[in-house]
């Protein structure tokens, strides 16, 4: 009775009442932080890292594997904190320029870098990468932003880590990166001849050498300069762009290239295994070529390509029959899309574009879609050639001869679909008859 009393009451104790509720019972259902309407100058964004952007698909943050081409064709770039194993061609000839365009774009952005080789020095790799091909828009953007520079040449050379915003750039191949780029960029090197050491000793089922020194490497790089977040960076967030060429080769201790049953079978697995989990936690992202032509174990190349999120295949024409078939005369080999990752799922997406192919002009490295056009030609021209050999067709025997209707046909034209002419060999000898 005493609560209905009081709610008969005058406004303002109502209003009182209502006020004294709204402050002693909160409910989890109240919006805490700042209405729609407000100002939102107190909600935290997200950092924005040059060279990065959020995939369409899932939001998962990407990087340019350094050819555009390439990026349109996994999904809009190489995710952060994934593995791209490239598959390296016979002669070893068009995975390198893959390698050296990721690790250019890596520059171009301001991104940090780790370059490990068990063949060439890192120093000397760096030295090579190809020169970036600026088209008019970006220069504009160069120019206003940095140097305020006219020259092409001016525009090419002060290509630096914070003067371009687009994601993905083309290189010239037939140039090399300003000096000046290499010299004001942040990288680490990993030569494995300056690592080991000949007293070293491997204890038997384990990691080799070499793998368990570049291992430790990249974890220590990957720690101290906070990389995985525990250690947040002073500066402004960065990425570290990670680039291995030739893993798995006799280079680097393992012998799957050599027999067939090798001891250290399992070293390379236990390799891509520990590194894909250092760089799930890590604003990174790897790049390895391997030599899977020349493991002889198919069991292996099967652990390795589950153990990789990105894999592509290199196949060049050189010394195959397809480098004199006229179906491939455009291209200098075929390029594969073996596996796409699909993040936080135990299975992996596949590439629905098919029939891919590459070739190296003067300047640009291309991927297109094989052109069908060649094919027609050549379907032409053996057409021609059967034609050619049925009007010399002189001799057939009884059961080759076949009648339908009051139009013959010699089994030579059913077979390759051609309607019989009036001149042919079966019609005259019918006509005869």
């Amino acid at each position: 009775m005493a609560a209905v009393a009081t709610c008969g009451t005058g406004a303002g104790s109502a209003g009182s009442m209502a006020a004294a509720t709204s402050s002693s019972d909160v409910t989890s259902f109240q919006r805490k932080g700042p209405r729609a309407s407000g100002t939102d100058s107190g909600v935290p964004r997200l950092v924005s890292i040059a060279g990065t952007r959020p995939s369409v698909r899932n939001g998962q943050l990407l990087v340019s594997t350094g050819l555009p081409a390439l990026d349109q064709l996994l999904g809009g770039g190489l995710a952060v904190g994934t593995v791209l194993l490239i598959e390296e061609d016979k002669y070893n000839i068009y995975s390198p320029l893959l390698f050296k365009y990721f690790l250019a774009e890596g520059i171009i952005n301001g991104h940090t870098l780790l370059v490990a080789s068990a063949k060439e020095d890192p120093a000397d790799i760096l030295q090579e990468l190809p020169a970036p091909l600026l088209d008019d828009n970006c220069k504009k953007e160069l120019d206003e932003d940095v140097y305020n520079h006219k020259t092409p040449e001016s525009n090419i050379k002060m290509v630096g880590p914070v003067s371009s915003s687009r994601f993905g750039h083309y290189y010239d191949a037939s140039k090399r990166i300003p000096q000046e780029l290499i010299e004001a960029s942040k990288w680490h090197g990993f030569f494995l001849p300056e690592k080991i050491s000949s007293t070293f000793k491997v204890e038997p089922c384990s990691l080799t050498h070499g793998y368990i020194k570049l291992l430790h490497f990249i974890q220590n790089i990957i720690y101290e300069e906070g990389f995985d977040g525990s250690n947040p960076q002073k500066k402004q967030k960065n990425i570290l762009r990670i680039g291995i060429q030739n893993l798995g080769s006799p280079l680097w201790g393992d012998d799957i290239c050599c027999t067939e049953n090798c001891d250290n079978s399992h070293s390379l697995t236990k390799f891509l295994y520990v590194l894909r989990g250092l760089l799930r936690t890590s604003l990174s992202a790897c790049i390895i070529t391997m030599p899977t032509h020349l493991i002889q174990n198919k069991a292996i190349i099967a652990r390795v390509t589950n153990l990789s999120d990105t894999v592509v295949g290199l196949e060049s024409f050189i010394g195959s029959e397809r480098e004199t078939n006229p179906l491939y005369k455009d291209y200098h080999g075929l390029i594969h899309i073996r596996q796409i990752p699909r993040l936080n799922n135990l299975i992996c997406d596949e590439s629905d574009v098919k029939d891919l192919a590459f070739k190296l002009k003067r300047k640009l490295f291309t991927i297109e879609k094989q052109n069908k056009k060649s094919g027609v030609g050549a379907r032409q021209l053996l057409e021609t050639r059967e034609e050619h050999l049925s009007s010399r067709l002189l001799v057939l025997t009884q059961a080759e001869r076949l009648c339908m209707g009051r139009r013959f046909f010699t089994a030579f034209h059913i077979f390759n679909e051609l309607p019989c002419k009036g001149d042919c060999i079966c019609l005259q000898t019918c006509q005869t008859r």
